[in-house]
């Protein structure tokens, strides 16, 4: 009834092809069935619907039983039946099922096409051939066996060894009674017969708590989603000419219960807590830092394990679910830090996933990231291509998430990024250029906006390369913005000057003007800039006390005036004064006092003003949109511009001075004639400051200025930021 060769190999779990022997045969006109069961003494057939015994299997030794099925030629839905000691058992025979990948699926994944890959690979709960349990399917091309392991049969590799597909290098199998909830990982035979380290699904859509390290079967469908409004109108909030200003949020650090044990707040709680604040402070977007499972909290998700399956340090897959829709009850858009550039090491994770460079590149030089000490995907394969480009669409369509940062593209971009001669490979051209994540990226943008209407996605990308934000099918990677980080360093480095130096600094802060409109820029203050003894926010202002915080306020008010969209990290709105520590709660206390509270204060006001004002966001991408009034005042340290908006839309009067001198009756010009108003001063005392300014107006006067036929007199308190809007009866002149 085996051979014994077949015999060996199934007792040992080193079979290839364990449905060539397991389940039920038609052999010689006769059918036969062949089960495997370690801790089994004995094993009968049953028939599924009766439940009645067919046959006693023969107890071939080693856990192994076979045996004719007599008065049956065809074959036939049953049961298996197990008994050790005076235990017994029924369960379903994972062998006698036919595959569930079908054709089609095989095709579009040798193709590296398959958009739906998470609806095939993983770990999906289904009733197949009228069973209820669950179906798994792992891409392991180079290994010699692949196994199911979990508590549902004693993490033992013997006992569900899977299906290879053809020459996908897929393998699948469906598990009867195995349900949500249930952990389990892959164990694999390499090439020769080495068992290696047991893998978590690269699919897996749960994950136990760390430290822990298996994947969870967790069910996707069936999710009643109640954000249509929402995503029907969300295209709306999300254009180059909307108001789009984003929250960055670390949720482990967000805030804390210190009374349980000091822990972050669960998706839930943020549903409500997070998404009420960031509606009342009046930003459009919540930003987070990677959600994706990773296994060490340090790394901030930015080293992700699991890239399907949103981490279950804040609760369930559902449960994020709900905190998406809270977001978009809220009008509030989400978009997640997305990680394609590179993977930890971790044994459970996909390097060497099937005992070769699978995910990864064999070359050092090309496959090891030195910064991080990290695995760098390869975005050539086609199915390492397919995995990542399908992971992006799995966010968007699954969990309704209405954009993607892309963190470290420069990374990807340049082959020698942070390489030394000797230590990079050039690509076929003999350049830098990584022309395999360029095109990786282009159809990652290509199919996302394609296959999702609506999202949008941000490029954090440092260099010069040329049009990151361009269109794909124009040589441009396709992104929807790109994070500003020359206009962030050059900004930071000058306000940290001390005041009286500024003067010899003043191209820092009109420089990124020369390039501001070649993007579709962000202007990012995010976490990256307080850390790693970088300081807090407050901490890089000159000055004690009061002035620290009118330099702030002052740079505030110059960044949310300037051209961009606007992104602030978490804490950075009420002057946290620590630099920021994953482990810790933000600092809440603090607005308990007035400085704090008056920072958190102009936040909203700013938000409120940018939001309502067309001149301040229609243009943020077009030079139209700009006007500078006074580029070149060095010797003050004044910077007055013009935003502009649709046509009937009012301009509004920007001026920052950043020194600690009030400057009065300060003639700054405009193009237009009229009362302007003062729609906000960031040395109002509502922020903290001392209230010097204009008596909430200012008409102009026909005195030539700045190279405009008229100008306003105005008060500049020291180190501020004014902003002016046009008298609307006026503006509908203009």
């Amino acid at each position: 009834m085996i051979t014994p060769d077949d015999a060996h190999q199934i007792t040992t779990g080193t079979h290839a092809d364990p449905f060539s022997v397991l389940g039920l045969h038609q052999e010689n006109g006769a059918i036969t069935v062949r089960a495997f069961h370690p801790e089994a003494d004995a094993a009968s057939v049953l028939e599924a619907e009766s439940g009645r015994t067919l046959a006693t299997l023969e107890n071939l030794g080693e856990g192994l039983f076979a045996g004719e099925i007599p008065r049956r030629k065809k074959r036939f839905p049953y049961r298996l039946q197990f008994t050790s000691g005076h235990h017994q058992w029924d369960t379903d025979d994972p062998y006698r099922f036919g595959p569930v990948m079908g054709d089609l699926d095989e095709h579009l994944i040798n193709e590296g096409a398959h958009l739906d890959l998470w609806q095939v690979l993983g770990a999906h709960v289904m009733t197949h051939e009228g069973v209820s349990g669950t179906h798994f399917a792992v891409w392991a091309p180079n290994a010699r066996r692949v196994s199911v392991v979990g508590d549902f049969n004693g993490w033992d590799g013997r006992r569900a060894p899977m299906r290879r597909r053809g020459q996908t290098g897929v393998w699948e199998v469906f598990l009867p009674d195995v349900g949500d909830g249930a952990a389990y990982k892959y164990e694999l035979l390499d090439s020769s017969g080495t068992l290696l380290p047991q893998k978590a699904d690269p699919f897996g859509f749960g994950a136990e708590h760390p430290p822990k390290t298996a994947s969870v079967v967790r069910r996707l469908n069936g999710y009643d989603w109640k954000d249509a409004p929402w995503m029907q109108g969300r295209a709306a909030h999300q254009r180059i000419d909307q108001p789009i200003s984003i929250y960055e949020v670390h949720l482990g650090s967000w805030r804390r219960v210190p009374e349980d044990g000091n822990r972050p707040l669960s998706y839930i709680e943020y549903a409500e807590q997070l998404v009420s604040y960031v509606k009342d402070l009046g930003f459009t977007h919540i930003e987070l830092m990677p959600i994706s499972e990773f296994p060490f909290d340090g790394s901030w998700g930015y080293q992700p394990v699991g890239l399907y399956a949103p981490t279950i340090r804040h609760g369930t897959l559902e449960e994020f679910r709900a905190f998406v829709e809270a977001c978009h009850a809220a009008e509030i858009g989400l978009i997640l830090d997305w990680v394609p550039g590179h993977f930890p090491e971790d044994s459970h994770g996909l390097g060497k996933f099937d005992g070769t460079p699978l995910y990864e590149h064999a070359d050092p030089r090309e496959g090891f990231h030195p910064d991080w000490n990290t695995l760098v995907f390869n975005y050539g394969r086609r199915e390492v291509s397919n995995y990542l480009v399908a992971n992006a669409l799995y966010w968007l369509r699954e969990h309704h998430i209405d954009g993607l940062r892309v963190d470290a593209v420069a990374s990807m971009l340049y082959r020698d990024y942070s390489r030394k001669d000797g230590e990079w490979v050039p690509n076929k051209d003999g350049g830098r250029e990584n022309l395999e994540a360029i095109a990786f990226l282009q159809r990652t943008n290509t199919v996302t906006y394609g296959e999702v209407p609506g999202i949008m996605t941000v490029a954090e990308e440092s260099t010069a390369f040329p049009s990151v934000s361009g269109p794909a099918d124009q040589g441009g990677l396709g992104f929807g913005f790109k994070w500003n980080m020359g206009w962030m360093n050059d900004t930071l480095s000058y306000i940290a000057e001390d005041p009286i130096h500024r003067k010899h600094h003043h191209q820092k802060m009109t420089f990124g003007l020369h390039y501001a409109f070649s993007e579709n820029f962000v202007l990012p203050i995010s976490h990256d800039e307080v850390v790693h003894g970088k300081g807090s926010m407050i901490e890089k202002m000159p000055g004690d006390g009061a002035d620290a915080f009118a330099n702030l306020r002052a740079y505030y008010g110059f960044m949310w005036g300037h051209p961009g969209k606007k992104l602030l990290f978490m804490g950075c709105e009420f002057a946290q004064r620590r630099e920021w520590n994953h482990d810790d709660s933000l600092d809440w206390h603090l607005l308990g006092e007035p400085r704090h509270a008056g920072m958190q204060t102009l936040i909203r006001d700013l938000n409120t003003l940018y939001r309502g004002a067309p001149a301040l966001h229609a243009q943020d991408c077009k030079p139209d949109g700009f006007e500078w009034i006074e580029e070149d005042a060095a010797e003050d340290s004044v910077f007055a511009w013009l935003r502009k908006g649709p046509k009937d839309a009012a301009p509004v009067l920007v001026v920052s001075n950043f020194t600690p001198v009030e400057r009065t009756a300060r003639r700054i010009g405009v193009p237009y004639p009229g009362r302007w108003i003062e729609r906000l001063n960031t040395d109002a005392s509502r922020y903290g400051g001392a209230d010097r300014g204009n008596m909430g107006h200012a008409d102009s006067e026909e005195i030539a200025a700045s190279g405009r036929p008229h100008s306003l007199s105005l008060t500049l308190p020291p180190l501020s930021t004014l902003f002016f809007e046009l008298q609307q009866d006026e503006a509908a002149q203009t």
